[in-house]
């Protein structure tokens, strides 16, 4: 993932003083453990290219201690593509252009006008070409959209395609970085820390001048900052309360926990339990008292995660008929041979936070690779979000999608495509006559040949 600034014009050299940075130089440093660069690759007079580019370790984005850096495996392309988390780390690098605090006799250049251009790719959105440019368009820039290599990683065929973007006119180098903070992140609808009111503080000093007067304001803002709450800190309303569910979150989770439990006691074969996305190992804890049960594989990219579940069963371990699970640190996408072919494995609430072109992947790595005799599946019931008096948006602002039940089945019915194993679906929590329930489940039995 790399930005690439160029100028051209009269005195374009300038903008090295306003980068704080030796033309002559390599600026490399190592940030939370990921390596960022930034080299000059032209300077003259009248043109300037410098680049500023990261290689993040993938190893380091799921073991790092630190939270801000906690990346779970469901998303493991963000460290990849510029994101939320690119801009985090090269903001150091770029802070004294961000900032407009050059040394003090180059500050009359920090509000001097330039033929700028900025590269930056790979990018990670959704969001159609059309409406990236209705993005940038706006703020004077031309704006170019090229492709990458395409994306075979699922059955060879063309899923995806990598995006660069390149914007073009005429601004100063802090306006047009501290556009790009701000649009980068959105591009992507994802931030990889937690979101409170500093993030407003930073959007109002980032979008000063310019983001009051864009057509997109509110679709920034949304995006940005993903809580209603929030938004309406920037829009300087009275904060309303949050709108939670009717029933409270932390009870929902032990009904859908006390189901699956259930679900498993009622099969004659559990010995071997695969726990995928096990947490802080809430349900991996519970499955342990279940009669039967002779090892619990709990699945967990997170350090901090697989920490925090640590704690939890060694309080529990010398009880009686205790299983102690055995902390897995992998990830859906990898194939792990000590998965295979166990008794039952669970994925609960871990599909709605992967990218739906991704779980086809997935599901057949654990339909036809791991073949468990029992797949059970859980996710929220988009249909009853109503009941919580959710107009629009998801219930978690990781989730990159909510189905309705019919959506869910249909779904999980085309997942089985050698057709060797018989799916059923049941609810959880309290259920509404017209809505159903907030979580529908999916049990994947293998037929017996």
């Amino acid at each position: 993932m790399q930005l690439t600034i160029r100028g051209t014009g009269q005195d374009v050299n300038v903008l090295s003083y306003l980068l704080a940075k030796n033309p002559n130089n390599l600026y490399e440093r190592n940030v939370s453990g990921h390596l960022v660069r930034m080299f000059f690759s032209k300077f003259t007079d009248d043109e300037v290219e410098v680049t500023i580019f990261v290689t993040p370790d993938p190893i380091e984005l799921s073991r790092n201690n630190s939270e801000a850096y906690d990346i779970t495996s469901y998303i493991n392309d963000r460290e990849f593509a510029v994101s939320s988390i690119f801009c985090t780390f090269i903001r150091t690098a770029l802070g004294t252009a961000l900032n407009g605090k050059p040394t003090e006799e180059y500050e009359p250049w920090v509000n001097h006008p330039f033929s700028l251009q900025f590269s930056f790719g790979p990018v990670a959105s959704q969001l159609t070409d059309n409406e990236l440019l209705d993005l940038f368009q706006p703020l004077g820039y031309d704006v170019a959209i090229t492709y990458g290599e395409v994306d075979y990683r699922m059955d060879f065929k063309r899923v995806s395609t990598a995006r660069y973007i390149t914007l073009e006119g005429m601004t100063t180098l802090q306006m047009g970085l501290r556009q790009l903070f701000v649009l980068i992140p959105v591009l992507d609808n994802y931030k990889h820390y937690y979101i409170d009111e500093k993030e407003v503080g930073k959007i109002e000093r980032y979008g000063e001048g310019w983001l009051d007067q864009h057509p997109l304001r509110e679709f920034i803002l949304r995006r940005a900052l993903r809580f209603e709450e929030l938004y309406n800190l920037v829009e300087k309303q009275t904060v309303p309360e949050l709108k939670t569910e009717t029933e409270p979150k932390s009870r929902l989770n032990d009904l859908r926990y006390e189901r699956i439990v259930r679900r498993v006691n009622q099969l004659n074969f559990r010995e071997s339990i695969v726990d995928f996305g096990s947490g802080e190992g809430k349900l991996s804890e519970k499955l342990g008292f279940v009669d039967g049960v002779k090892e619990i594989l709990a699945v967990e990219p997170s350090e901090s995660e697989n920490l925090k579940a640590l704690k939890r069963y060694e309080k529990v371990v010398q009880k009686e008929n205790f299983v102690m699970p055995k902390q897995v640190m992998g990830s859906l996408f990898y194939y792990d041979e000590r998965l295979k072919n166990k008794d039952i494995m669970i994925l609960c609430e871990v599909i709605e936070h992967i990218d739906e072109d991704r779980l086809p992947k997935i599901m057949r790595i654990i339909l036809q690779e791991y073949r468990p005799r029992v797949l059970l599946l859980t996710t929220p019931n988009q249909e009853y979000n109503a009941v919580y008096g959710m107009d629009e948006g998801y219930r978690h602002p990781d989730h990159r999608f909510e189905w309705t039940r019919e959506e869910f089945q249909t779904w999980s019915k085309k997942q089985d495509e050698e057709s060797k194993y018989d799916i059923s679906f049941e609810g959880i929590g309290e259920e509404h006559e017209q809505y159903g329930t907030p979580t529908q489940m999916a049990v994947f039995t293998r037929r017996e040949v």
